[in-house]
C-alpha cells in the first residue's frame, strides 16, 4: 500500500495513502503504530518540511502466521499480504493496526520545503536510511543499460526467494 509520510523538523507529522493521487486517507494513527516508522528521524541535515513516499507491506512469513492465527480463531483467512497490509491500514482502531506485522520500504521523497535533498536516487535513498526510515536492502546503484539489465535478472531470479511478495 503506498503511503506518504510527512515530516516536520524531523517530526512524524502526518501519513496518508496515495488516494486517487491527489487526495488519500489520514493513516496517521495506524502509521505511527508501526515500529519500522520513526516518529522522530535521526541525525539534522534533513528537509525542515518533506514528504517520504513507501510502499507499507506484510512479509509472507509474518503474513502466513497471521492466517495460522485467524486459523485458529475461527476467521476467515486474510486472501493476500496486500489487501491485508491496506486492511490493516485503514482500521478505525490504531490497535488492531498495531497487532498486525506491518512493515515499511521508503523509496522516494515528494514534496519538500527547507534544505534540499540529494541530486540522485541513489543519494536520496543513503540519505533517508540515514534519517531512520527503512529501505530495501535489495537497492544497488548500476550505470549502463548492461548493468541495469543484469540486475534486473538477478532480482527475476531470486524473486520468489523474496520475503516479501512484488508486483510485475
Amino acid at each position: 500500500l503506498a503511503v506518504s509520510l510527512t515530516y516536520e523538523r524531523g517530526h512524524l507529522l502526518r501519513a496518508a495513502t496515495r488516494g486517487d493521487g491527489m487526495h488519500g486517507e489520514d493513516v496517521t494513527k495506524n502509521v505511527r503504530t508501526i515500529r519500522s516508522v520513526p516518529l522522530r528521524l535521526f541525525g539534522s541535515n534533513w528537509p525542515r518540511l518533506f514528504d517520504v513516499r513507501g510502499e507499507i507491506y506484510i512479509p509472507i512469513e509474518s503474513f502466513q502466521k497471521l492466517n495460522e492465527l485467524r486459523a485458529k480463531n475461527n476467521q476467515k483467512p486474510y486472501i493476500n499480504p496486500r489487501n491485508a497490509a491496506a486492511g490493516s491500514l485503514r482500521q478505525l482502531d490504531p490497535q488492531v493496526s498495531a497487532s498486525r506485522p506491518l512493515e515499511i520500504f521508503c523509496y522516494g521523497i515528494g514534496m519538500v520545503e527547507g534544505n534540499g535533498v540529494p541530486k540522485t536516487q541513489f543519494e536520496m535513498l543513503d540519505a533517508i536510511r540515514e534519517w531512520g526510515l527503512p529501505v530495501n536492502l535489495e537497492v544497488s546503484m548500476v550505470k549502463g543499460a548492461i548493468e541495469c539489465l543484469g540486475r534486473y535478472e538477478s532480482l527475476l531470479e531470486r524473486r520468489q526467494a523474496l520475503s516479501y511478495e512484488v508486483d510485475g
